[in-house]
């Protein structure tokens, strides 16, 4: 997965209820600690701190009903992180909804970036 978007692109945001939303940013942290194993790595591969992602992956879980991410701490087995079944149908949903939502403003999009300097 690339670090960061390499041109700007639209992106979608949604607030689903007052204060809980997710966006391309914490997806992106969902999909790499699915890739990864790991909330540090997942952050490292997005130029974010550890602090940052933890932060996130926290506010994530206590916003819905079930943890997205769950944690195995260190030692011996090293530990790690990996998406809930919730987690990853709540990335599937929002992958799935960013994907309709800018295909149905795909015109208009195309239309505002002509009127863009260049």
């Amino acid at each position: 997965m690339p670090k960061r978007r390499v041109t700007p692109e639209p992106n979608i945001r949604l607030q689903i209820a007052h204060g809980v939303a997710i966006g391309p940013g914490k997806a992106d942290l969902l999909a790499h600690i699915a890739e990864l194993g790991s909330i540090s790595q997942a952050g490292a591969a997005m130029d974010m701190s550890y602090r940052t992602a933890w932060a996130l992956v926290t506010s994530m879980n206590e916003a819905f009903v079930e943890p997205l991410v769950t944690v195995t701490r260190g030692g011996a087995t090293g530990g790690g992180a990996s998406l809930t079944p919730a987690g990853k149908d709540v990335l599937a949903c929002y992958r799935k909804m960013e994907r309709l939502a800018l295909k149905a403003i795909a015109k208009e999009v195309d239309h505002l970036q002509a009127l863009i300097r260049p």
